[in-house]
């Protein structure tokens, strides 16, 4: 059997930049932004890191609008950047979607779509261009001007945009950023769909963990310029060098099915690969793929199953490891249930009082999980 990773599937990224901006006070300060990644070249793969670490810079770089220092960039085989030459951001096959929507103001929602039609190196045919219209949801806001849209409209319009050239990677910058809560939950339907129904990569760049936990696929953490963390998005949120970056979001993502409803007492079941959860009935159909969030610190734990207890959610588990956290009281535990993984975040004083250690089984109480979609 061939294991050999497929380079056709896969963004190589090994390259550094250099930027230096210049100061208030005089002189420059200097960020170098360094990466050597296998990014996979199908489904979101989020970046994600506090302000200034670099998730923007990568972005330009990748589109051809920050100069590489050195290194390789190759997309699905071909070389973007190599020691042979660089494309130029015009010649790269990329659609861009910035925090604020960049949509030329003089023209209407029907002209930005034409002007992003007619810079494709391979124009989409009427048909294909409807296709895409109707999945945005933006036929009737053709006449329209982008000053008369609101937030959510105006993304849609530029994703429809970035669309319409065709890409081979679409990058997404910040792209719920401005947006106040409500106009956030219009769009990340749109965002899911794009996801599940178009074959096409997308690099997708937020400080928001709730969105990395909705849509990611895989996850790099970024931190002064340098990849911290990477892979798939459910190992990366539990490995205990991670937590600590993420405070008290930190916590699991959990794939599962809806198999039962408890119309009683207005529950779902949901199976994963270690159990099942019960969760609020919000809707969701028997059959239906549920991605569900648990928080570290929303778990505890117990030496025996509590079935006086309040708290629905109890599951055997096994410990795996323990590590300390950043709050010196606290101690971050990463257990297994079957092959699903799991964070609980409880005290020094609790973890001594069970007597924890690697491979002991106990139960872990779930008080509350969220439901992604």
């Amino acid at each position: 059997m061939n294991t050999a990773p497929d380079h056709n599937r896969l963004i190589e990224a090994k390259f550094s930049v250099n930027l230096s901006k210049p100061l208030c006070c005089g002189g420059a300060s200097r960020f170098e932004l360094v990466i050597d990644e296998q990014l996979a070249a199908h489904g979101v793969t989020a970046i994600f890191g506090p302000s200034g670490c670099g998730k923007t810079t990568l972005l330009r770089a990748l589109a051809g609008l920050q100069p590489i220092h050195s290194g390789l960039l190759r997309v699905a085989g071909v070389a973007w950047h190599d020691q042979a030459g660089s494309l130029q951001a015009h010649q790269r096959p990329v659609g861009f979607v910035f925090q604020e929507a960049s949509l030329f103001e003089h023209l209407s929602v029907a002209g930005n779509l034409e002007f992003a039609r007619k810079r494709a190196p391979e124009r989409l045919g009427p048909t294909q261009i409807q296709e895409i219209r109707e999945f945005l949801e933006i036929d009737q806001l053709l006449p329209q001007k982008p000053a008369q849209l609101s937030g959510g409209e105006r993304q849609r319009v530029a994703i429809a945009r970035a669309l319409l050239v065709r890409p081979q990677l679409l990058l997404m910058d910040e792209p719920l950023a401005a947006l106040d809560q409500t106009r956030k939950r219009e769009i990340l339907p749109f965002l899911d769909r794009l996801k599940s129904e178009l074959d096409l990569p997308i690099i997708y760049v937020t400080h928001a963990l709730d969105e990395v936990t909705r849509l990611a696929d895989d996850l790099l953490i970024m931190e002064k310029g340098r990849v911290r963390a990477s892979g798939p998005v459910d190992e990366v949120l539990t490995r205990l060098d991670v937590p600590g970056m993420l405070g008290e979001e930190a916590g699991a993502v959990v794939e599962g099915s809806v198999t039962e409803r408890d119309s009683q007492w207005q529950l779902l079941r949901v199976d994963f690969n270690g159990g099942h959860l019960w969760l609020r009935d919000s809707g969701e159909a028997i059959g239906q793929c549920a991605r569900i969030r648990i928080l570290a610190r929303d778990v505890s734990l117990s030496l025996a199953d509590e079935q006086a207890s309040s708290i629905l959610n109890r599951l055997p588990a096994r410990v795996i490891d323990m590590a300390g956290d950043t709050d010196r009281a606290m101690q971050m535990v990463r257990l297994a249930m079957g092959e699903t993984t799991l964070l609980a975040r409880i005290s020094k004083k609790s973890a001594s009082q069970l007597k924890l250690h690697q491979n002991q089984r106990l139960w872990v109480q779930i008080k509350s999980v969220a439901v992604l979609h």
